[in-house]
This record gives structure tokens, C-alpha cells and sequence, in this order.
């Protein structure tokens, strides 16, 4: 079941942005007057086809549907000439600024998705987590700050406190600290717990780029806070001959409280072969019980170091709270969101490029199937902001500066509106071909990663 919602939701995903992103191009190719003879959603055989009556333009269904194209008239194609009648019409005849403008509508067309999709995401409102920590693991950048747990963030400003923006959930935590980490800055956040609000500098300025991925707030020692139960027991394990069961509710380790997931992990990993002490809550009732486990020792493989393991998959229940914005504010926020994330995604590729940040970042449509699948079991509102956020990589990507990609297309006709000059089939030719192979690398890169997470290598 699981990998049929999966399909579908890939499915689903990828036909809604490529038909945004070439209507992007089809529409503005016919309002600067071009013929758009054909628009196809997939390549290769098409399985179903039929022609507008006004447009002329044949719409067509094709059998790989891993992208689309929008087909204009051109002189440059191969096969029959065009009547003289018909060569205003042509995309190579129009103005240089109204070729720009076609091949800017894709990208510009998966922004507007974004916006729009973010836009009703934070109208109509979502349940998110509450922005609560839990006790962070020593030595982290949260315990640095000042973090014991418990408390909860409701604020963010510079490291001079100022420029106060709120925060209302974790998801908007973050956000914000993404953007920090990315851009090396300390913030102070403002959080609250019984006694008071209280201001906790944050140092993100050394925070390595490679660390900047999905367990990016883990890492810095932000892990959500709220009771942790064990979710599955593994057959065999250390949990299991402890007596741990599925359901269970942990709420003391050696004594201490446990409030997260980060910080029982932690101090799991450093008893390896020592009984740890669990207070554990059990059924309905919450029936108190202790368990003594005795964590597995584990070798690393790349660091040689021996950790503890239980066996137990682990949640944390949050208390979670309602985030809605008026449509004003939804549609700013929503903007300012894309602004970000392709921006983010932007320095991504070029500190890729250069080296700072890891190419194990790219991903494929593997990874995409996957999340597409797990967000729309969570809900309509997550599959919506997913769906917003491969809109946006998939208009960044067509912008980079590649030929056979829109940007590359795009660098032609600045260049053509700079030097007067088009730049010449021989030079289009060999950069269309270096082009292909960058993409070729890329793709191979991206599926690489993809089966690397699959199989955990």
C-alpha cells in the first residue's frame, strides 16, 4: 500500500509541476505571438493526443512522463521549410527581450506554484508541533547557549537582540535557524519555560555547511521536547530482552527525566554494555514499571568507536498548536518562503561547486517518490508544502546557467542582448553537448545518493 501511495503521489507531484512549468512557457510564447505547435506532458510515444481548435497547438500525452516540452515554430528545426506567411510566427524571428521572456515563464511559473501553494498552506492553517526543547546533548551549540530543556521558543532577533521576529512553531524555528546557520550568523532566541522569558545567544558561525541537511537542528542539539515512547521493538534486541513493548512511554533513564529523543540516544550510545535503569509507563492506566537494559555494544565502521543500542524506534508525542495567517500575511509570508528556500537552494549549488557543501545533497527521483508518498500520508497540508518545495528546486535547477536547461538558453540571449550578436550554432552546439553531459553527471550523482539512502551505504 504504501508504495502505491507513493507512485501516486510522485505521479501526481511531478504532472502538476511540469504542466505549471510548461504552460509557463506556452503562454507567454503565445502572447509575444509565437506558434506553439506542440505541448507535451512526457516524452517519447505519445499515448493520446488531440488539437486545440483555436491554438492549433497539438496537447499530447506521452509514454515517459518524467518532464514535458513546449514545441514552438522555429526555423532552425529540421524537416520541411516554413511558408512565408507563417515566419512571423517563428521563435527564432521575435525580439531578443521576448525570447527571454519565454523561457523565463517556466521557472517564473514554478514560483507562482510555490507562492500559491504556501499561500493557502498557512491561510486555512496547520497543526504543528509547539517550538519546545528538550535537554540538549553536552557540548552541543543548544547547551552552549544556555538550553536545559523544557523551554519553549517564541521568539528570534539578531545577536543584538534586535530586528524581534516570532516564532510560533517548530516548523518556523526551523526555518529561521536554517536561514541563520546558512548565512553564519548568531541570533538570540527569546524562550520561555514556568519561571520566565529568558534570551539565549546562539553562535551559528561556524556551523559547516555539509551539517546543513534534514537532521541539520539535531546536530546543532534542538531536539523537540515532549514524552517519548517506543514505536517498535526489534526481534532479539536489548529491548526486547529488557521486556520493553510497542507503546510504552519512557520517562526516566538512570533517574533522569527524559524529555527527548536526542538526549536518551546520547546517553544510550555511552553505556554500552552497563544496565541502564528505564522508568516506564505502560497501557492506559500508565501503569509505572522499571526496566533494566543492557544496550548492545556497536562498533562504528568509519570511526572504530563502540556505541551503545537498544533496538527500539522511538516518537515523540508534542503538543502541537494551530498556525493560520490572515491571506495578506499568507501571501507575504509565502513569498518571502520561495525568496528563501531558492535562494538557499541557489548557494547550495554553488558551495557544491566549489566544494564547501557535499554533493550527497542532491537527490533523485527516488528520494522524491519517497517523500512525495510520506507527506501525503500525513495530510493534504504537507503534501502541499512538498509540492511547493520541488516546485522551487525544479525553477532554480532550469535557472542555472546550463545549455539545454532554460538558464542555459537564457545566458544565449543576454549575451545576444549585450553584444547585439546571437551566439553562434557552432559555439551552441558544443556548449549544448558539455551541457548534456553536466546534466548526465548530475542525474548520475542524484540517483547514486538515492540508492545510497535506500540501502544505507
Amino acid at each position: 500500500m504504501n508504495l502505491l501511495i507513493e507512485v501516486a503521489a510522485f505521479a501526481v507531484a511531478i504532472g502538476v509541476l511540469v504542466v505549471v512549468h510548461e504552460y509557463g512557457h506556452y503562454s507567454v510564447a503565445r502572447l509575444c505571438g509565437v506558434k506553439v505547435l506542440r505541448f507535451s506532458i512526457g516524452f517519447g510515444r505519445p499515448l493520446a493526443s488531440w488539437v486545440g481548435r483555436r491554438s492549433g497547438t497539438e496537447w499530447t500525452i506521452s509514454a515517459l512522463p518524467l518532464g514535458g516540452y513546449v514545441k514552438m515554430l522555429d526555423e532552425r528545426d529540421p524537416g520541411p521549410g516554413i511558408a512565408p506567411d507563417e515566419l512571423r510566427y517563428a521563435f527564432n524571428r521575435q525580439h531578443v527581450a521576448k525570447r527571454i521572456a519565454i523561457v523565463l515563464a517556466g521557472p517564473l511559473a514554478n514560483f507562482v506554484l510555490a507562492v500559491a501553494l504556501f499561500s493557502i498552506v498557512f491561510a486555512t492553517g496547520v497543526s504543528e508541533p509547539v517550538a519546545r526543547l528538550a535537554t540538549p546533548t553536552a557540548g552541543s551549540i543548544a547547551a552552549r547557549a544556555g538550553f536545559d530543556g523544557g523551554e519553549t521558543v517564541v521568539a528570534i532577533g539578531d545577536e543584538r537582540g534586535a530586528d524581534i521576529e516570532a516564532v510560533r512553531s517548530w516548523s518556523d524555528l526551523r526555518w529561521k535557524l536554517l536561514d541563520a546557520a546558512f548565512n553564519h550568523r548568531r541570533v538570540v532566541l527569546k524562550a520561555r519555560d514556568g519561571r520566565g522569558t529568558y534570551d539565549f545567544q546562539v553562535d551559528l558561525r561556524h556551523v559547516p555547511d555539509s551539517d546543513l541537511d534534514d537532521d541539520f537542528l539535531t546536530k546543532l542539539g534542538f531536539d523537540q521536547g515532549g514524552t517519548l515512547s517506543v514505536a517498535a521493538v526489534e526481534p532479539g534486541s536489548a529491548a526486547q530482552r529488557a521486556g520493553l513493548q510497542p507503546g510504552d512511554t519512557l520517562r526516566s533513564a538512570g533517574g533522569a527525566p527524559i524529555d527527548g529523543a536526542q538526549a536518551f540516544i546520547a546517553y544510550v550510545k555511552a553505556r554500552a554494555g552497563r544496565p541502564v535503569l528505564l522508568g516506564v509507563e505502560r497501557g492506559e492506566s500508565g501503569q509505572p514499571i522499571t526496566l533494566t537494559v543492557v544496550p548492545d555494544a556497536r562498533e562504528d565502521v568509519q570511526t572504530g568507536a563502540t556505541s551503545g543500542r537498544i533496538g527500539a524506534a522511538l516518537a515523540t508525542h508534542v503538543e502541537s498548536v494551530n498556525v493560520r495567517y490572515g491571506l495578506g500575511e499568507s501571501v507575504a509570508r509565502s513569498a518571502r518562503r520561495t525568496w528563501d528556500i531558492a535562494l538557499y537552494s541557489l548557494r547550495m549549488f554553488g558551495r557544491m561547486l566549489t566544494g564547501e557543501a557535499s554533493l550527497k545533497n542532491l537527490s533523485g527521483p527516488v528520494t522524491i517518490a519517497d517523500y512525495a508518498g510520506k507527506s501525503a500520508q500525513l495530510g493534504w497540508a504537507p503534501f502541499l508544502s512538498f509540492l511547493s518545495l520541488v516546485s522551487i528546486s525544479l525553477g532554480v535547477l532550469n535557472l542555472l546557467p546550463i545549455p539545454v536547461l532554460d538558464g542555459g538558453h537564457l545566458l544565449y540571449y543576454l549575451v545576444e542582448a549585450a553584444t547585439g550578436k546571437a551566439v553562434s550554432e557552432r559555439w551552441q552546439l558544443v556548449l549544448q553537448r558539455a551541457g548534456l553531459v553536466c546534466i548526465v553527471v548530475l542525474s548520475a550523482i542524484a540517483l547514486f545518493n538515492d540508492l545510497a539512502r535506500l540501502i544505507h551505504f
